[in-house]
């Protein structure tokens, strides 16, 4: 069927790189699963079948990886001999967690104000432009890395972190707020 060792990137045809065609990465998705979806193996043998599982595994795990800035930076920094242990990191970076800090209050602020969508929406596109931001640093770093940008990506993974999580909870918030109208 396919080789089970190749990384996310060579199992699905692209170069390895932090900035990844998500048309591509898409179709080359969608070509795989039908070449090894446990469908079309289910009159095969016990071992076929376990095969097409693990591959159909494998094929999910690699895109939901590479299709998320976050995970795909963090399977880079991985190729790179660099592992992340997500929870337990966290930027050292006081003017950033700073920032966090305000923002945390704006979403708590926005929750009791007149006008909470409005805030609301504020504050969801500002956090958007900062993953942005960190994106586009990420970008980067990645094309020349050297230790000095490999270590500027892992912090940029952290930070990206706190403001994905951020975002998540401005997006339940405005979800909340929609359902009371």
């Amino acid at each position: 069927m396919f080789d089970l060792s190749k990384n996310h990137f060579e199992l699905f045809g692209l170069p390895v790189s932090f900035i990844v065609d998500g048309a591509a990465l898409g179709e080359r998705y969608r070509d795989l699963q039908r070449l090894v979806h446990p469908d079309r193996h289910a009159s095969g043998t016990e071992q076929e079948q376990r095969l097409s599982l693990q591959q159909t595994t494998r094929i999910n795990e690699a895109y939901e990886t590479l299709k998320n800035p976050v995970t795909r930076a963090q399977y880079l920094l991985s190729l790179h001999g660099i592992d992340m242990q997500a929870e337990k990191e966290t930027t050292r970076d006081i003017a950033f967690l700073t920032e966090q800090l305000q923002l945390r209050e704006e979403l708590e602020q926005a929750r009791h104000a007149d006008d909470a969508e409005t805030v609301l929406d504020d504050l969801m596109s500002r956090i958007s432009t900062m993953i942005k931001k960190l994106v586009a640093q990420m970008a980067m770093q990645f094309e020349d890395p050297t230790p000095t940008n490999l270590a500027a990506a892992r912090e940029a993974v952290r930070k990206m972190q706190f403001l994905n999580k951020l975002l998540s909870e401005a997006e339940s918030l405005e979800a909340e707020l929609e359902d009371m109208h």
